[in-house]
């Protein structure tokens, strides 16, 4: 069960496109930044970023890996993530809610930036448990998300991450955390 469904958010970003202030807000690009230094190899061959927004991330990822896809439910932040992305033909960018729009194949990366929270815990775990069946062996999860609370929110970030540290097959590979936000890496059995 998720508090906001894909309607709200099209509703949002038809209003402003980037409501988070994600190409301009020191915290965002600061986490983006981080996130993208802190992967565990080099190169990847294949990742996925569900609920990628104008993306922000989705380039930067696309600088580490021979093709990332990645979606968000909005339509109209689905456009503008495909224009800001068009300089790289690595990055498609498709319309979807996870867990329902979770694409074929495997992956030896997998990003959940900032979306855990609009989970409750048992669509959480269902979460976590697809995007680790979706892992290469050796592959990673990354997940980061923010320390606050916001109406909108079913868990707070900490609550996510707790969850996600429950998965089977994963290896603790790297944790950072501050007062804005946590960070954990998990390599794929």
């Amino acid at each position: 069960m998720t508090r906001v469904g894909p309607e709200s958010f099209e509703a949002m970003y038809r209003t402003d496109v980037d409501p988070w202030g994600f190409s301009s807000s020191t915290y965002e690009q600061r986490r983006y930044d981080l996130t993208v230094a802190a992967l565990l190899r080099r190169h990847y061959r294949r990742a996925f970023e569900p609920g990628c927004a104008i993306g922000e991330l989705t380039r930067r990822l696309a600088t580490r890996c021979d093709a990332v896809e990645a979606c968000d439910a909005s339509p109209t932040v689905v456009a503008e993530a495909r224009r800001r992305c068009r300089g790289w033909p690595n990055a498609r960018i498709d319309v979807g809610a996870v867990p329902v729009d979770w694409p074929s194949g495997s992956f030896d990366l997998v990003v959940l930036s900032e979306i855990g929270y609009y989970f409750d815990l048992d669509a959480l775990a269902d979460l976590r448990d697809r995007a680790v069946a979706s892992i290469d062996a050796g592959g990673t999860l990354v997940a980061v998300h923010w320390r606050g609370t916001s109406p909108d929110h079913l868990l707070h970030g900490d609550e996510v991450h707790a969850c996600l540290r429950q998965a089977g097959g994963l290896v603790p590979a790297g944790t950072y955390c501050d007062e804005g936000f946590v960070l954990d890496l998990w390599d794929r059995q």
